[in-house]
């Protein structure tokens, strides 16, 4: 009799090699645990979607805007996306042609590796980062390049690096700035340094600008308008961490035609299109009032300032002042054991949740990842009990 082989067998390899991320783990971990926990793993505003939006979504269901939208989006979303971009930019945006609407700025990066990669080529990616990425890059068949930015330039953004390691397999640079999980901007000449080298080459720049917006300073301009190469750099956007819509799952790609043509043909074998009351949501997130979106802003830049002098004062611990995001990368170095057993203690012994610093790349050992996107009551709790466990295993008490 012909046997089934075991269910793991009937995986795919590249399925198969994909890990959970640290950070869902450590989620899932929490979820299981007892006590009063101080979240500060995930990456999510604790700010409700501004009541406009909502209201927007809603009035757009009951008139009926239910049914699948284009592929591409909602043309009035791509054309209030349009207007902003040819703002930010200063070169006009076609939304009929270079825009597409994604659900989040996952799908959008997934549909670009897809669209640029073939199985075997090279995808340069900066790390410590976001994880997503490389796990696409695999998903896709094609091989993550990782380079470690120094810790003692406290992972400053090496345009040199980057540069050297661009070559003739290479499809696509991920370009993430600010950083998640460092916060760390890239200058705008060493974006155009890369997005040269790369043009060079004949591949693309992958702008991820979900952070961009959350930034201290000054709002730095897109990836696009600071190099002659624009036809060779993709842009990512998302409304999730802007407008404090993470569950909507709205994001978009901004790019030259022939690359926005193919990415609606994957989009339509995907997901088709993004839900359609969630798009009028982001109509009204782009052009209503910007009013809590300030406000929210300013509170991240309280709690930015609160969290890295809080950090100053615990010895043997530091972090870097974010430029942009809402994370603080600490340094635990000084603590026993790897990132992700400091972060398993830190949650059994004192409730409190982080992502270890390995979630973001091998670079990232010895961190961990806090996000600050929790208010300052919560935040002043977990701070007290970080430095209640640095105290206590390096017996300071």
């Amino acid at each position: 009799m012909h046997s089934s082989p075991p269910h793991g067998e009937r995986i795919s390899g590249r399925v198969a090699e994909i890990e959970p991320q640290q950070i869902r783990v450590m989620f899932d971990l929490a979820a299981e645990a007892d006590g009063d926990l101080v979240h500060l793993e995930v990456g999510e505003p604790d700010f409700d979607t501004p009541e406009h939006v909502v209201e927007a979504a809603f009035e757009a269901a009951r008139r009926g805007e239910t049914r699948y939208t284009a592929n591409a989006g909602v043309l009035e979303l791509r054309r209030a996306l349009a207007e902003k971009r040819s703002q930010e930019t200063g070169s006009a945006v076609d939304p009929d042609s270079e825009l597409i609407v994604t659900n989040g700025g996952v799908e959008a990066l997934h549909l670009a590796i897809h669209a640029v990669a073939d199985p075997g080529d090279e995808v340069v990616i900066p790390t410590p980062t976001w994880p997503n990425p490389i796990s696409q890059t695999r998903l896709a068949d094609a091989v993550p390049v990782e380079l470690p930015m120094a810790a003692t330039d406290g992972f400053a953004p090496d345009a040199g690096r980057v540069v050297e390691a661009i070559g003739p397999d290479t499809a696509a640079v991920v370009v993430t700035s600010p950083s998640n999980p460092t916060g760390k901007l890239m200058p705008e000449t060493a974006i155009d340094r890369i997005a040269t080298a790369a043009a060079e080459h004949g591949a693309y720049v992958l702008a991820d600008e979900v952070y961009r917006e959350l930034t201290y300073g000054e709002t730095p301009r897109p990836a696009a308008s600071v190099t002659d190469h624009d036809e060779w750099v993709l842009s990512i956007g998302s409304f999730s961490k802007t407008y404090a819509m993470t569950g909507w799952r709205v994001g978009w790609l901004h790019g030259p035609a022939d690359v926005v043509d193919e990415l609606v043909t994957i989009h339509e074998s995907t997901t088709s299109c993004v839900n359609t009351p969630a798009q009028h949501a982001a109509i009204a997130a782009l052009t209503g009032p910007q009013e809590p979106i300030d406000e929210m802003k300013a509170a991240f830049r309280d709690r930015r300032d609160y969290v890295v002098d809080r950090l100053e004062s615990i010895p043997h611990v530091s972090a870097d002042r974010p430029e942009g995001a809402f994370y603080a990368f600490v340094d635990v170095s000084a603590l026993e054991g790897s990132s992700a057993e400091i972060a398993r203690r830190l949650l059994s012994k004192y409730d409190v949740v982080t992502a270890p610093g390995t979630a973001f790349g091998d670079g990232g050992e010895g961190y961990l990842r806090l996000s600050f996107a929790a208010d300052r009551e919560r935040l002043a709790v977990g701070l007290d009990r970080i430095e209640s466990m640095v105290e206590t295993e390096l017996g300071l008490e």
